[in-house]
């Protein structure tokens, strides 16, 4: 399995970002990878994901209405796309796979990217 994240980089509050995730060396569908992001001091908070248990779509309370994932399969890519971005979305984001469990927690995820840095100022 690999993850590779892109996309990420600093903007002010308000501002938009398109994070991209090309995943390989696994069978690809649109809820086999998911969002995560970590702050420094904080835990892993789980952004955006398919439960592959019903097909539900998972947003993060502090993200609903501001943030999208979408996917391509024939590029096997899932992106996120940031909007209205806040100084308290700065956060290392990772996707990741569900190795562990079908659902969206964090402990149902194994293989990860490498991160990717959002920083928002205010």
């Amino acid at each position: 399995v690999q993850l590779v994240e892109s996309g990420g980089g600093s903007v002010q509050a308000g501002g938009s970002l398109r994070l991209s995730c090309e995943a390989s060396g696994f069978t690809f569908t649109d809820d086999a990878v998911s969002w995560f992001r970590q702050a420094p001091g904080k835990e892993p908070e789980v952004v955006s994901c398919i439960s592959s248990r019903d097909r539900s779509r998972y947003y993060a309370d502090s993200v609903k209405g501001r943030f999208t994932m979408t996917s391509d399969n024939a590029k096997k890519t899932v992106y996120l796309d940031l909007n209205k971005l806040k100084p308290e979305d700065s956060a290392l984001y990772y996707c990741a796979t569900k190795d562990y469990g079908l659902g969206c927690e964090p402990r149902d995820f194994g293989s990860r990217g490498q991160g990717i840095q959002v920083i928002v100022s205010s």
